[in-house]
């Protein structure tokens, strides 16, 4: 009987296995197809991605890809947006990694409040903020400038990247810092021996985080740079499209171009992440 029931148990445990596989297996393939529709086209004319918006090109048209980057200063915008999203980035990580220590690490007064005016931030709505940012940076001289664009996605990043650091390194135990001290490290070995490689997975989700906003940011670089030199690649990707037509082969080639270093990002980092995911399960 006892044995009966165990193969029994087993069978029932293989099912449940294979059904959650073939579910993730199915939810997997329609999140990956968005991403692979969007490769098969890029080598399609105008008339065959309407003629066979589903299918395989019928002649594959991997020139799209040059005549992409050549016709719309690709190679141009794709080094201004490299060089705003990383700015961005850098700062993003220093500033929220300094505040995320003290406000983690030590006890003083009005900590909740200055905790709390960061949570605050990330509800406010970006785009409330355009016509405000707009009339600052024209008081200042800086509209058409990399900073234009470098300083709001700081800014609007900052609170995301604080709580989420805050709340990771909130969960490292004091143990580390007391045996770092009795070692003679001080307040900064402490913060960048310790603190900054155990916080890896938390910084590998700002950074994610941080740089698809950047990256993939229109309407700040559309208020914000007028300049045709200094334009990113999402205004330079909306150049294929007017009032009259639309290439869609050279739209999808130069989307496709913008799409792969969020995928390289992300792929370097991906480890982290995971990392990040499941350390709460295995603590304690």
């Amino acid at each position: 009987m006892n044995s009966a029931a165990n193969s029994s148990a087993r069978r029932a445990t293989k099912t449940k296995q294979a059904v959650l596989w073939t579910l993730l297996t199915v939810y997997g393939l329609l999140t990956l197809y968005p991403l692979f529709w969007l490769f098969l086209s890029s080598f399609k004319s105008t008339q065959d991605f309407f003629n066979r918006p589903f299918g395989l090109p019928e002649a594959w048209k991997f020139e799209n890809f040059s005549n992409a980057w050549e016709s719309s200063n690709i190679g141009q915008a794709f080094g201004n947006s490299l060089i705003t999203t990383l700015g961005a980035l850098a700062i993003t990580l220093f500033i929220s990694l300094l505040a995320a220590f003290i406000l983690a690490r030590f006890r003083f007064r009005f900590k909740g409040a200055i905790l709390a005016f960061f949570v605050v931030g990330m509800l406010v709505p970006i785009h409330s903020t355009l016509v405000p940012l707009f009339i600052m940076m024209k008081e200042i001289s800086m509209l058409n400038t990399y900073w234009a664009l470098i300083f709001p996605y700081t800014a609007f990043a900052l609170p995301t990247a604080i709580f989420v650091l805050t709340a990771y390194l909130a969960t490292i135990p004091k143990d580390l810092e007391e045996a770092a001290f009795m070692d003679g490290s001080g307040l900064w070995g402490i913060f960048f021996r310790i603190m900054i490689p155990i916080s890896l997975p938390a910084l590998s989700t700002v950074v994610i985080l941080s740089f698809l906003h950047s990256w993939n940011d229109f309407s700040f670089a559309l208020v914000l740079i007028t300049s045709t030199g200094l334009k990113t690649l999402p205004l330079a990707i909306a150049n294929f499209a007017d009032g009259y037509q639309t290439d869609y082969g050279l739209t999808l080639a130069a989307m496709t171009i913008a799409v792969i270093p969020t995928i390289v990002m992300y792929m370097i980092f991906q480890e982290q992440v995971m990392k990040g995911m499941t350390a709460g399960a295995v603590k304690g």
